[in-house]
């Protein structure tokens, strides 16, 4: 694949090459228009395991997609732009896991691998770790329809990295159930093995917290109001996380930049 480095920028076909955007790349690119037709793609023989990859590719684009749906609120002042194809990539890793089914229509059991999902950073530039480093501990109940996010005593000044300008913070404690994804052989696609309970969320704030000042520690804990009964086929992720804000007149305006958001835990 060829990429453009004149002063000319512009994407669509001249001739025989078709030049084209990357989302999260700089730069254009080019490369030779061709290759199959799409009904060969669906049915030809030679393109059988292309079409077993594309069947669980979905599957696994749709469990990222649980994920991102149920922390929504959190997205857009903490994910980047390439967070779904980073969860897709995180999904198809437990997807080959599967040593059940045959290739095409192995699941996405997450239940079984949720070590892969643990620390995943939802912008891949900003690393909670960077910003945050406080004492916390996180515990969960039996249950597993609420989850604590403890911090202790500790001066902001010392071991908050906040964007100029910052003048307070609020903690954040998230939780996302996940179910596991199956192939439906009726409809043709994945589909949770719990549909009632995937995608339920509950995300919990601290106050304002002024940077300039020593904090007491605090527990901000984040319960599930419905008090779900889940089974071992979904996941609970909980997610700690930051954002900044700045006071002006009792009036407190969120930070574009700085926020992060982590999986510290899935159970």
């Amino acid at each position: 694949m060829a990429r453009q480095k004149g002063l000319m920028k512009y994407v669509g076909t001249i001739g025989d090459i078709r030049h084209f955007k990357i989302k999260g790349q700089q730069g254009f690119f080019a490369g030779m228009v061709g290759g199959p037709t799409a009904e060969q793609v669906k049915t030809a023989p030679e393109f059988e395991r292309t079409r077993e990859n594309m069947n669980e590719f979905g599957g696994c684009a749709r469990a990222g997609k649980s994920v991102r749906t149920a922390l929504s609120a959190l997205m857009s002042k903490m994910a980047d732009s390439q967070v779904t194809g980073r969860l897709t990539s995180v999904m198809k890793k437990i997807n080959l896991e599967d040593g059940t089914e045959a290739r095409g229509y192995r699941k996405v059991e997450i239940s079984t691998q949720r070590n892969y999902l643990l620390g995943f950073e939802f912008d891949k530039k900003l690393s909670l770790s960077g910003v945050f480093n406080a004492p916390y501990d996180v515990t969960h109940t039996t249950g597993r329809d609420s989850a604590d996010f403890t911090v202790a005593p500790f001066n902001p000044a010392d071991l908050i990295s906040a964007p100029s300008g910052a003048t307070h913070f609020r903690l954040i404690n998230a939780l996302a159930v996940v179910a596991d994804f199956v192939y439906n052989a009726t409809t043709g696609t994945y589909e949770p093995d719990d549909i009632a309970n995937n995608e339920l969320s509950v995300i919990e704030y601290s106050s304002y917290i002024p940077l300039n000042t020593a904090f007491t520690g605090s527990t901000l804990t984040a319960t599930f109001p419905t008090a779900p009964t889940l089974g071992t086929n979904v996941t609970v992720i909980q997610c700690i996380g930051i954002e900044f804000f700045q006071e002006v007149n009792g009036n407190y305006y969120a930070f574009n930049s700085g926020n992060c958001l982590r999986i510290e835990d899935a159970f």
